[in-house]
């Protein structure tokens, strides 16, 4: 690991924030007090987005028509808050809409001829994907052959051959000058309901559906570019306000957060797990039905299902990444031996989770990793994870180029990505793709680089600065939460929770003392009891039982 301080570009201070925030936000090229503004105002134009008024155009003529129209969702976090944001947006304006989801294992990813089959109780005359659809060939042409139209909304990267749907919405598309490609399947889709709303010059305020925007772009990891910065600020203010879904409300509850003091990452290690966990293990159909709910009475019992839902989920990921790591260890890999690209799959590990462990070893080697599970149509379903500079999608697209055959079907985006390929082909899969690998990617991005925003004062480190960084976001992916690099005295430590450190440390200069945690850390050598001990941390604020401390939050110990 490499350790460098962000560049701090030469400009004029910005305006109105603290000499702290300043070098911070230019560090991440804010550039102009415009570009903190997190205002509706500041949203991209509807318009911009193309064929977005042609997709509500039909949309409103079937509204109008009182037509069956459904929306077929991805089984993840942005999935479900896309879906929710069409049922509640598009039923306010009258929609007679509803929804299907695949089943992960049994339908796979997207819109496929069987899962054009699950539609036809509703006999719909209008079917709408939400984050999935740009690669759904044959579903698309199996949906116009039941005589229906289809509107593909989605922000996956496009393949040579698109669908033959009515009108396709997505920024990524050839010809699309939309500014924000990072658009999040929920964020197209609520573009969608915005223009559906202008076309039928109706009073519903889409802006009662933020809540849902901000969670599934947070939770889908997508940029946080200034667009949607502008939506994750507005959902949060929504939930701070009190005016949050029930779903959203309760979600939150369970996960133990409070929704006055929501931030962003609460979505991503909070809500967004739990949603995800109902994809994961059973069916998304209970994660949407939270996020539907009319009631808080109505939402809180299936929240508290959803969380039952996860703590299996950590079950069942926790003793797959045990096995995988094992895996790792046999083969007796240092630093300098650690393949360029890993791929690892065992037959009995489950589907849902292999995203997760793919994420956790990546991070672990920082290698793009790919982790497979059999599906029950006996094809190895793969879950893969990049590290930055690495673009996962366009990697696996060359590699189907120089093996035919052997990829049966892929999809993603540049730092996650799916794959499914026959189980006889994954030892052929797993040496070419770590030669692909090998040979493509530079020595340099193999190398994991953690920035930071320099140093702190011990003035610095305080409650006051704390709470005025976690105001300051929202933090995430392509803007992340400030990190600092400094020294201290390393007055003792103990383990806690059998994986994590609880340190005691003092101020070089000033002797102020500092409580810290390090999560997942509890095998780090450390030194004698009033030794030096090198750390990059962030601030954070610890509450218990009505009293707030300064905690700092170790993401690495160099010493």
């Amino acid at each position: 690991m490499r350790v460098v301080e962000r560049t701090v570009p030469e400009s004029e201070p910005l305006q109105g924030v603290s000499p702290l925030l300043d070098r911070i936000y230019r560090a991440r090229g804010i550039t102009h007090s415009d570009h903190l503004d997190h205002s509706l105002k500041r949203l991209l134009p509807i318009s911009s987005l193309k064929n977005v008024e042609q997709a509500a155009a039909i949309v409103a003529t079937s509204i109008r028509n009182r037509e069956s129209i459904v929306v077929v969702a991805d089984y993840d976090a942005d999935g479900a808050t896309a879906c929710s944001v069409c049922m509640r947006g598009l039923g306010a304006m009258g929609a007679n809409i509803h929804y299907v989801v695949p089943d992960r294992k049994k339908h796979g990813y997207g819109l496929s001829p069987q899962v054009v089959e699950l539609t036809l109780p509703y006999a719909p005359q209008l079917l709408i994907t939400v984050d999935n659809g740009i690669s759904s060939i044959e579903g698309v042409a199996a949906a116009k052959q039941q005589g229906m139209q289809v509107v593909v909304t989605d922000h996956h990267l496009p393949g040579e051959q698109l669908p033959n749907a009515d009108v396709i919405v997505n920024p990524n598309q050839v010809g699309d000058s939309f500014l924000s490609g990072n658009l999040a399947g929920v964020g197209v889709a609520f573009y969608l309901v915005c223009a559906v709303r202008q076309a039928l010059q109706s009073d519903f305020n889409p802006a009662t559906l933020l809540d849902l925007v901000a969670v599934g772009t947070v939770a889908d990891v997508v940029q946080l570019d200034q667009n949607n910065r502008v939506l994750v600020t507005q959902g949060i203010q929504r939930i701070r306000q009190g005016h949050s879904s029930p779903g959203i409300s309760a979600l939150l509850e369970v996960a133990g957060k409070e929704s006055q003091r929501v931030v962003a990452s609460d979505f991503g290690f909070g809500v967004g797990p739990r949603i995800n966990a109902a994809g994961r293990m059973t069916e998304m159909g209970a994660g949407i039905d939270c996020l539907l709910a009319e009631s808080i009475g109505e939402a809180q019992p299936q929240a508290q299902a959803l969380d039952q839902i996860n703590r299996q989920r950590r079950e069942v990921e926790g003793e797959m990444r045990e096995e995988a790591e094992l895996i790792i260890e046999s083969l007796h890999m240092d630093e300098s031996s650690v393949p360029a690209g890993i791929a690892l799959y065992q037959p009995h590990w489950h589907e849902g989770v292999i995203g997760i462990v793919a994420g956790r070893i990546k991070e672990q080697l920082h290698r793009p990793t790919v982790v497979f599970a059999k599906g029950e149509d006996g094809l190895l379903k793969g879950s893969a994870r990049s590290i930055p500079g690495v673009h996962l999608r366009d990697l696996i697209d060359l590699l189907d180029k120089q093996q035919p055959g052997m990829i049966i079907k892929f999809g993603g985006h540049a730092m996650a990505a799916g794959l499914s390929i026959r189980e006889d082909d994954f030892d052929r899969f797993h040496q070419s793709y770590h030669d692909l690998v090998e040979a493509t990617v530079h020595q340099d991005l193999l190398q994991e680089l953690l920035q930071t925003d320099g140093g702190l004062s011990s003035k610095q480190r305080s409650l006051a600065v704390a709470a005025e960084l976690q105001q300051a976001g929202p933090w995430g992916q392509g803007f992340p939460e400030p990190l600092f690099h400094d020294g201290f005295i390393l007055d003792g430590w103990r383990i806690v929770g059998e994986r994590h450190l609880k340190l005691q440390l003092r101020d070089c200069e000033s002797g102020e003392r500092f409580d810290a945690i390090a999560f997942n850390q509890s095998e780090t050598v450390l030194p004698e009891q009033g030794g030096m001990v090198d750390l990059v941390y962030r601030l954070d604020i610890n509450r218990w039982q009505g009293r707030e401390s300064l905690q700092l939050m170790v993401s690495a110990i160099l010493c």
